[in-house]
């Protein structure tokens, strides 16, 4: 795939048209995030496509292999996520962008199962969805900027580091992954 991949125009060639299908398809990368989520990236074909109500044929007609069912996974998380950026992009500066960075955490849960599948490796689809992440957030981050809420010398790149390493430790429940969430976020305020 040497041609410029678009995250949303790879995900519509994927989905299926007719609406029985579509809903199938849409079930099964619901049930691989949450399967990956919870198991990483051995986490079973067959959950998957029991947690999404259909038969494993399913799943293979329209994941043929196991790999184009974790890019599409990401692809789709990194859609949702661009979506969250455009949806807050209303709101006040700090909140919008804070409130995108809450949702890139739950998008890293199932980023690192896929990457562990994947072993690292940068396909076509990992750098396309990259660039359209760094592309969502980028407007986010200079708005808060530009208010005088957060820190002008850091980068996109800096904070989805910073926001990565949080979420990439494994913490004993959510409401603590949410504080120290909380700590991180305070550390890119502008001091005042």
């Amino acid at each position: 795939m040497s041609e410029q991949i678009v995250v949303g125009e790879f995900l519509a060639a994927q989905r299926p048209r007719r609406a029985d299908a579509a809903r199938n398809f849409d079930a099964l990368l619901a049930a691989a995030r949450e399967a990956f989520a919870e198991h990483g990236a051995e986490a079973s074909l067959e959950d998957i496509a029991r947690r999404a109500g259909v038969g494993i044929g399913t799943l293979y007609r329209n994941f043929p292999t196991r790999r184009h069912l974790f890019e599409t996974v990401y692809a789709n998380e990194v859609n949702e996520l661009n979506l969250v950026a455009e949806q807050l992009s209303a709101e006040p500066p700090w909140e919008a962008l804070a409130g995108w960075l809450r949702r890139f955490v739950a998008y890293t849960l199932t980023k690192r199962a896929i990457r562990e599948a994947l072993e690292g490796e940068e396909t076509d689809v990992f750098l396309a969805c990259r660039q359209s992440m760094f592309e969502a957030g980028t407007p986010l981050l200079a708005r808060a900027q530009e208010s005088g809420a957060v820190r002008p010398d850091m980068g996109i790149d800096d904070l989805l580091r910073l926001v990565s390493g949080v979420s990439s430790v494994a913490f004993p429940d959510e409401r603590q992954r949410d504080r120290v969430l909380g700590i991180a976020l305070d550390g890119i305020r502008a001091k005042r």
